[in-house]
């Protein structure tokens, strides 16, 4: 009897102690909190431009962004400029789905826009961000406006 308690207590600890679970488990949080995070900007898709928006009344592209993180419980600065600082820096090659874009778009040539990447498909990335002309909206890296303004990709989760 005592020989049967050591050998299922032995097996319970090996059954609830795999370590492969607990990885595949944080690989897929972090998979669907990106998910989640795209799905909370895909919501104001159509949103009209409001200079420091963050409702569906306006948005502006910072305002977008800081929102969707903010409602996963991730709080962002709220301008642009200083997301620009948040996370890793990353390469355009490595860039994938919930990586943020940076973009000068003014004429003082520092980082003033601010995009999410919703898809990255045969080499296409597509991003959700709010432009002042037609508000929220997705847009492509091969636009010829987006590849002359885009400064760096950073990495937040």
């Amino acid at each position: 009897m005592k020989k049967i308690i050591i050998y299922l207590g032995v097996l319970i600890s090996m059954i609830s102690c795999g370590s492969t679970k607990q990885i595949t488990t944080t690989h897929n949080h972090n998979y669907s909190k990106t998910n989640q995070i795209i799905k909370n900007a895909l919501y104001f898709k159509g949103t009209k431009y409001k200079y420091g928006g963050t409702s569906k009344k306006g948005m502006d592209c910072s305002g977008l962004i800081y929102t969707a993180f903010k409602q996963e419980n991730i709080l962002l600065p709220r301008i642009s400029r200083d997301m620009a600082t948040q996370g890793k820096t990353i390469s355009i090659q490595k860039i994938k789905k919930g990586d943020l874009l940076f973009f000068a778009t003014g004429k003082l040539k520092r980082i003033s826009h601010v995009g999410l990447v919703t898809s990255v498909k045969h080499g296409q990335v597509s991003f959700i961000h709010s432009s002042t002309k037609r508000g929220v909206i997705i847009s492509s890296m091969n636009e010829i406006y987006y590849k002359n303004k885009f400064i760096k990709a950073r990495r937040i989760l």
